[in-house]
């Protein structure tokens, strides 16, 4: 079962492991890393589930649900270090789905997102919309691009790094968050990595790569995709 995944977590290394693992079940996701964040994208994208840390900036994870259920019945599983009866109480009377308490097991958290999807319905199991900016276009369940129709070889790094880079267009990612993105907590990938992969992909999308349409470098920050400017 292939679903869309929103989670928000603003811890960046277990955002990358929550990530990973749906990824390996053929999730396609979307990361935030604070509450605010969490209800825009999901009002925007309608994910067929949210993983949801508690604390957050922001919004802490227990408005989220409340601002959620005023209009969306998302599955929802709060991830939290709170362990108190209270604290799980507390979020199932505002609405969310499961609840699994930090430290975790990746497996046993994968465990309940499989039940949450399987109790989700036809929803749960809705196609992936492509990402679209433009005239490029990145199907996340075939694994291509395409630009005026016209199919674009990516490597799975570069495939990667413009799947991130799509899914919040005009949202600026720092060099590090696209290596993490590309290949992981690799600590041994040097942020100059980032660049030559913008460089490559500016080669195969961009008419002129010196007068970029898509692929723009914020000087001393990192990198946005933004159609036209």
């Amino acid at each position: 079962m292939c679903a869309f995944v929103l989670v928000a977590e603003d811890d960046v290394k277990q955002a990358e492991l929550l990530r990973r693992y749906l990824r390996r079940e053929a999730h396609s996701v979307l990361v935030v890393h604070d509450g605010r964040e969490a209800v825009d994208q999901a009002a925007l994208r309608h994910p067929d589930l949210l993983v949801l840390d508690v604390m957050m900036p922001g919004l802490d994870g227990l408005e989220v649900v409340r601002a959620l259920r005023r209009e969306s019945d998302v599955p929802v599983l709060l991830v939290t270090a709170r362990s108190t009866a209270e604290d799980k109480l507390a979020g199932f009377d505002l609405g969310a789905d499961d609840y699994v308490t930090k430290p975790y097991d990746p497996r046993e958290l994968m465990a309940r997102v499989r039940s949450l999807l399987r109790r989700a319905g036809p929803s749960g199991s809705r196609p992936v919309l492509p990402l679209r900016v433009g005239a490029l276009l990145l199907d996340q369940i075939r694994h291509t691009v395409r630009l005026h129709d016209r199919p674009i070889d990516c490597t799975p790094a570069e495939f990667r790094i413009l799947e991130a880079l799509m899914a919040e267009p005009g949202r600026v990612l720092s060099r590090r968050q696209l290596l993490n993105q590309a290949h992981g907590q690799d600590t041994f990938v040097t942020e100059r990595t980032a660049d030559a992969h913008l460089k490559n992909l500016r080669r195969k999308i961009e008419a002129d790569p010196r007068r970029p349409e898509y692929l723009h470098t914020v000087y001393g920050v990192g990198y946005k995709i933004a159609y036209g400017g």
